[in-house]
């Protein structure tokens, strides 16, 4: 079995770090799109906007695309129209489906935060600090 040095435990903290930042500025992307669709809930002929889930950006394996990783961090993940019902007037939001959204957002920031606070206490008890 390989023996992990606290240094490689720093350096898998670091891209777990990474990892986190990604997720909240996704979570904060997600949430300021929602904010928008529900400020235009009644404007006629508006379409919901989405973005791809976190889990279809960050690719199964532990793998990033490089350029989704950057437009995360740097909140620019490409919105899309969200499938829906859409109504007489041609808008397509609904309340009740963006309020779920916005608990998973929610979630998925928290998540981020848990997982940077973890990766943050490895580095500090591999530094001998507590």
């Amino acid at each position: 079995m390989k023996q992990v040095t606290g240094e490689a435990r720093m350096f898998e903290s670091l891209k777990l770090t990474a990892m986190a930042q990604a997720m909240a500025a996704h979570a904060g992307s997600r949430m300021g799109l929602i904010a928008r669709n529900v400020a235009n809930a009644d404007t006629p002929g508006y379409r919901a906007l989405d973005i791809p889930s976190f889990s279809e950006i960050y690719k199964g394996g532990g793998a990033f695309d490089a350029g989704s990783l950057a437009d995360m961090k740097a909140g620019k993940a490409l919105p899309f129209i969200a499938p829906g019902d859409v109504e007489p007037n041609g808008n397509s939001v609904s309340v009740e489906v963006e309020m779920v959204k916005a608990a998973e957002a929610r979630q998925e920031q928290e998540m981020a935060l848990a997982i940077y606070r973890s990766a943050s206490g490895i580095i500090r008890a591999s530094l001998g600090r507590t």
